[in-house]
Protein backbone atom coordinates (compact mmCIF):
# COMPACT_ATOMS: atom_id res chain seq x y z
CA UNK A 1 0.00 0.00 0.00
CA UNK A 2 2.95 2.24 1.29
CA UNK A 3 4.33 1.95 -2.75
CA UNK A 4 1.11 2.82 -4.17
CA UNK A 5 0.66 5.93 -2.00
CA UNK A 6 4.51 6.99 -3.44
CA UNK A 7 3.54 6.25 -6.80
CA UNK A 8 0.90 8.44 -6.60
CA UNK A 9 2.42 10.96 -4.88
CA UNK A 10 -0.31 11.04 -1.98
CA UNK A 11 0.82 11.63 1.70
CA UNK A 12 -2.52 12.18 3.50
CA UNK A 13 -4.45 9.29 5.58
CA UNK A 14 -7.44 9.93 2.75
CA UNK A 15 -5.10 8.30 0.28
CA UNK A 16 -4.77 5.15 1.37
CA UNK A 17 -8.90 5.05 1.88
CA UNK A 18 -9.43 6.19 -1.75
CA UNK A 19 -6.80 3.38 -3.19
CA UNK A 20 -8.27 0.85 -1.17
CA UNK A 21 -11.86 1.34 -2.26
CA UNK A 22 -10.12 1.53 -5.93
CA UNK A 23 -9.02 -1.85 -5.23
CA UNK A 24 -12.05 -3.69 -3.22
CA UNK A 25 -14.30 -3.10 -6.16
CA UNK A 26 -16.51 -5.98 -7.87
CA UNK A 27 -15.94 -7.29 -11.22
CA UNK A 28 -18.25 -6.73 -13.55
CA UNK A 29 -20.22 -10.15 -13.82
CA UNK A 30 -20.36 -9.69 -10.10
CA UNK A 31 -22.42 -6.04 -10.29
CA UNK A 32 -24.79 -8.13 -12.92
CA UNK A 33 -25.12 -10.93 -10.52
CA UNK A 34 -26.47 -7.92 -7.83
CA UNK A 35 -28.34 -5.75 -10.10
CA UNK A 36 -30.53 -9.07 -11.41
CA UNK A 37 -30.95 -9.69 -7.69
CA UNK A 38 -32.55 -5.95 -7.41
CA UNK A 39 -34.46 -6.25 -10.75
CA UNK A 40 -36.19 -9.70 -9.46
CA UNK A 41 -37.32 -7.76 -6.31
CA UNK A 42 -38.63 -5.21 -8.58
CA UNK A 43 -40.87 -7.52 -10.37
CA UNK A 44 -42.36 -9.21 -7.05
CA UNK A 45 -42.69 -5.73 -5.61
CA UNK A 46 -44.57 -4.91 -8.96
CA UNK A 47 -46.70 -7.92 -8.46
CA UNK A 48 -47.43 -6.89 -5.07
CA UNK A 49 -48.43 -3.38 -6.04
CA UNK A 50 -51.05 -4.52 -8.98
CA UNK A 51 -52.05 -7.74 -6.57
CA UNK A 52 -52.52 -6.91 -2.98
CA UNK A 53 -55.08 -8.93 -1.70
CA UNK A 54 -54.15 -12.42 -4.18
CA UNK A 55 -54.51 -16.16 -2.91
CA UNK A 56 -51.21 -16.99 -4.90
CA UNK A 57 -47.99 -15.68 -5.01
CA UNK A 58 -45.24 -15.12 -7.66
CA UNK A 59 -41.64 -15.64 -7.03
CA UNK A 60 -38.38 -14.94 -9.28
CA UNK A 61 -35.83 -16.20 -8.99
CA UNK A 62 -31.82 -16.49 -10.76
CA UNK A 63 -31.14 -19.83 -13.13
CA UNK A 64 -27.57 -19.19 -13.90
CA UNK A 65 -26.63 -20.53 -17.38
CA UNK A 66 -22.78 -20.40 -19.15
CA UNK A 67 -23.74 -17.40 -20.68
CA UNK A 68 -26.92 -16.07 -19.79
CA UNK A 69 -28.48 -15.39 -15.98
CA UNK A 70 -32.39 -16.52 -16.48
CA UNK A 71 -34.95 -14.56 -14.45
CA UNK A 72 -37.29 -17.28 -14.30
CA UNK A 73 -41.03 -16.43 -12.90
CA UNK A 74 -43.13 -19.23 -10.70
CA UNK A 75 -46.16 -19.14 -9.64
CA UNK A 76 -47.00 -20.34 -5.88
CA UNK A 77 -49.98 -21.54 -4.01
CA UNK A 78 -51.11 -20.69 -0.77
CA UNK A 79 -49.35 -23.69 0.33
CA UNK A 80 -45.70 -22.91 -1.35
CA UNK A 81 -46.04 -24.99 -3.72
CA UNK A 82 -44.99 -24.55 -7.18
CA UNK A 83 -48.00 -24.66 -10.14
CA UNK A 84 -46.23 -22.91 -13.05
CA UNK A 85 -42.90 -21.50 -13.94
CA UNK A 86 -41.49 -19.53 -17.12
CA UNK A 87 -38.27 -17.58 -18.60
CA UNK A 88 -39.25 -13.95 -17.77
CA UNK A 89 -36.11 -12.81 -19.29
CA UNK A 90 -32.41 -13.24 -19.83
CA UNK A 91 -29.06 -11.36 -18.59
CA UNK A 92 -25.86 -11.67 -20.42
CA UNK A 93 -24.03 -13.01 -16.98
CA UNK A 94 -20.49 -10.24 -18.75
CA UNK A 95 -22.55 -7.39 -19.65
CA UNK A 96 -25.42 -6.91 -17.87
CA UNK A 97 -27.58 -6.99 -21.19
CA UNK A 98 -31.07 -7.77 -20.30
CA UNK A 99 -33.30 -9.48 -23.30
CA UNK A 100 -36.74 -10.97 -23.77
CA UNK A 101 -36.76 -14.82 -23.83
CA UNK A 102 -37.99 -16.37 -27.18
CA UNK A 103 -38.46 -19.42 -25.64
CA UNK A 104 -37.22 -21.61 -22.53
CA UNK A 105 -33.75 -22.28 -23.47
CA UNK A 106 -32.78 -18.77 -25.87
CA UNK A 107 -32.87 -14.99 -25.71
CA UNK A 108 -35.06 -13.07 -28.47
CA UNK A 109 -32.96 -11.28 -30.42
CA UNK A 110 -32.53 -7.79 -29.71
CA UNK A 111 -31.25 -6.11 -26.54
CA UNK A 112 -34.16 -4.16 -24.49
CA UNK A 113 -32.24 -2.29 -21.86
CA UNK A 114 -28.34 -2.83 -20.41
CA UNK A 115 -28.04 -2.67 -16.54
CA UNK A 116 -24.55 -0.74 -17.22
CA UNK A 117 -26.45 2.40 -18.08
CA UNK A 118 -27.39 4.02 -14.94
CA UNK A 119 -30.91 5.42 -16.16
CA UNK A 120 -31.79 1.75 -17.70
CA UNK A 121 -30.76 -0.39 -14.59
CA UNK A 122 -32.50 2.57 -12.05
CA UNK A 123 -35.62 1.96 -14.73
CA UNK A 124 -35.55 -1.55 -14.09
CA UNK A 125 -35.11 -1.31 -10.15
CA UNK A 126 -38.57 0.80 -10.30
CA UNK A 127 -41.37 -1.37 -9.43
CA UNK A 128 -43.59 1.00 -10.89
CA UNK A 129 -42.09 0.91 -14.17
CA UNK A 130 -41.27 -3.01 -14.38
CA UNK A 131 -44.16 -5.15 -15.47
CA UNK A 132 -44.57 -8.55 -13.84
CA UNK A 133 -45.89 -9.78 -16.85
CA UNK A 134 -43.16 -8.72 -18.69
CA UNK A 135 -44.70 -5.80 -20.62
CA UNK A 136 -41.63 -3.71 -20.19
CA UNK A 137 -39.65 -6.13 -22.58
CA UNK A 138 -41.34 -5.37 -26.00
CA UNK A 139 -39.99 -2.68 -27.76
CA UNK A 140 -40.86 0.21 -28.56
Amino acid sequence: MITLCKLTRLNCPYSVIIINSFMTQTTLPERVLGWTEKYCDSLMENYRLQYPDSSSDRKYEIKSGRKYHKVVASDLQTNGERWSQGVHAFVDKNTGEVYKPASWKSPAQYVRFDMRIINQREQLHNPRFTDWAGGHLYLR
